[in-house]
């Protein structure tokens, strides 16, 4: 199958185009390296942006299947351009359902569900509260009649693979780095639960839902747990640093979650990494010293983008 990664320079993309490259499968990178210069992975690589219909159809002739990872991700992230935002995550996959007839994989959500005190499955009531996530449900609503597989992710960590930007603005990696460089960790409530899921068992999901015919929406995460208790089990790993918890609420107020039975059930999703495997990864990528400045904005998605995100830019990645 000739497989078309469009945002695939990104986090979720390393890692996905780490097990794709050992498949038979022909794979191709298309992506605007909004956070890198260079793309240094030995595949076809186009930088390109997804609003560049001309350049992205011409490649898309040669796809059998696009993987679409393209976006701009982050309630904050998305805040900042809203205009821009409904462009690249909601006007590019509908044109993208209008000129594409090959298999497609859309990359979702789980933000979708809000706040929800029920554990969610893919057939309840959703609850967008930002623009990010409400973009990513309208999104969804364009490839329903396309038969494409949807996945709503719940919230990634860990290590993807080892040239790809790493995510320090995901709760677990953030945890984790703040732990190890600031001996501290501040919870706000505590009682907010987030769907986690390491981004290798993410991609393993994306490459094993490309093998099959089944379309849908799939929610995809490995356990449900209280940022509180995601803190304590940092600690447990790093215990030098103190969780210091306050009353005060987080301005972000989802909670909620969710079942990934479907996708058991249906594609064998079965995750194998654990929200430790991650922590001890980004303790070894910071003892290594593989990032010199773990205080950079290029590893933090809204930090960044407030700089550098203009209307002429192109789209971002996951």
């Amino acid at each position: 199958m000739k497989i078309l990664l469009v945002g695939g320079a990104g986090y979720l993309g390393g890692a996905l185009t780490d097990i794709l490259a050992d498949t038979e499968h022909e794979v191709r990178v298309y992506d605007a390296l909004l956070y890198e210069d260079d793309y240094l992975k030995p595949v076809p690589f186009i930088r390109g942006d997804v609003r560049d219909r001309d350049l992205l159809a011409r490649h898309l002739r040669w796809a059998d299947a696009v993987v679409w990872l393209a976006a701009l991700v982050g309630d904050g992230a998305c805040a900042l351009r809203p205009e821009l935002t409904r462009e690249l995550n909601l006007d590019s996959v509908k044109w993208l359902a209008e000129n594409f007839n090959g298999r497609i994989v859309f990359l979702s959500t789980c933000s979708v569900y809000g706040a929800s005190p029920e554990v969610c499955t893919e057939g309840m009531a959703t609850n967008p509260l930002s623009l990010y996530a409400e973009t990513k449900l309208a999104a969804e609503l364009h490839l329903a009649a396309r038969d494409a597989i949807t996945f709503r992710l719940g919230t990634l960590y860990g290590l993807g693979d080892a040239y790809s930007r790493i995510r320090l603005d995901l709760v677990v990696n953030t945890m984790t780095m703040r732990a190890i460089t600031e001996r501290k960790l501040h919870v706000f409530g505590g009682q907010q639960h987030r769907p986690l899921l390491h981004v290798r068992d993410a991609a393993q999901a994306i490459v094993n839902g490309l093998g099959t015919r089944h379309a849908g929406i799939f929610n995809l995460h490995s356990e449900n747990v209280r940022i509180f208790d995601i803190a304590r089990r940092v600690r447990d790993l790093v215990p030098d640093a103190v969780v210091v918890t306050t009353d005060a609420m987080f301005e972000d107020l989802r909670s909620y979650r969710v079942t990934s039975d479907k996708a058991g059930r249906l594609l064998d999703f079965t995750p194998r990494l654990t929200v430790e495997d991650g922590i001890i990864e980004l303790k070894s990528l910071i003892a290594d010293r593989r990032i010199k400045n773990l205080e950079h904005p290029r590893y933090r998605n809204q930090e960044y983008l407030a700089d550098h995100l203009t209307v002429s830019e192109a789209a971002g990645r996951r």
